[in-house]
């Protein structure tokens, strides 16, 4: 990294982990604040008192807003993408988001903008994943094996401030809150995993020199998705 890029930890909630899953919840820790985003669904939500409760728990800026679908939630996304991350010197850090024939959240951001037809959101930003870092450089070791999960290697490096403020001890029971319109549980989860992130992107920084950072562009080869389409759709013409 030349330039110093300033973290900005990311994380997704979904619907289940299958191509026809949706995105539930999405949420970025900033300088400023957070920055989250769900989807009800079509079920009514009040955005202002979530908002409230959820900036007064965790002792935050936070901005939140609902969305009533996948589409208008990825939509939002993009917008925000576009306004706050692409012309900021900032690095989108995830913790499992994207590595080395893993991750979840990228791959699954890319299957449902695909399927929704929708253009990639992050143009002219850098990513790094924090886990190898913490895999690697780090000693996680807790009883026989190591700490490999965000929440246990957030407990063993840093503390267990969050672990109270947290409703879940596991992904599934993001997805049944999801179910069940409990949109609080759903948002506290989701905060808590942003601001764990932070947090080792913190330590991580502190503590490791800039190449164990294994930064890169998640600019797309083509970024304008028109121009992809219509070329893939013209040469499928040309092969029929």
């Amino acid at each position: 990294m030349g330039t110093k890029l300033t973290p900005v930890a990311f994380d997704i909630e979904t619907s289940g982990f299958e191509t026809d899953a949706v995105v539930t919840a999405v949420g970025f820790a900033l300088p400023l604040g957070c920055r989250v985003m769900i989807n009800t669904d079509q079920r009514p939500a009040d955005r202002a008192a979530l908002e409230t409760t959820l900036g007064d728990r965790f002792d935050i800026t936070l901005k939140l807003s609902c969305h009533r679908t996948e589409q208008e939630l990825l939509k939002s996304l993009t917008e925000f993408a576009t306004d706050s991350l692409t012309p900021k010197e900032y690095l989108l850090v995830a913790y499992n988001g994207e590595r080395f024939r893993s991750g979840f959240d990228l791959p699954f951001l890319r299957t449902r903008y695909t399927l929704q037809d929708a253009a990639w959101p992050f143009i002219d930003v850098s990513y790094a994943d924090l886990m190898p870092i913490f895999q690697h450089r780090f000693n996680t070791q807790l009883d026989d094996e190591p700490a490999a999960d965000l929440e246990g290697v957030y407990e063993t490096i840093v503390g267990n401030e969050l672990t109270a403020v947290d409703p879940f001890e596991d992904s599934n029971q993001a997805v049944e809150a999801f179910e069940d319109g409990a949109f609080e549980a759903l948002l506290r989860h989701n905060i808590a995993d942003i601001l764990r992130t932070n947090a080792l992107a913190a330590v991580g920084e502190q503590y490791c020199g800039k190449s164990e950072f294994d930064v890169k562009s998640l600019t797309p080869t083509v970024s304008d998705s028109t121009v992809f389409r219509s070329s893939a759709h013209e040469s499928v013409r040309h092969i029929f």
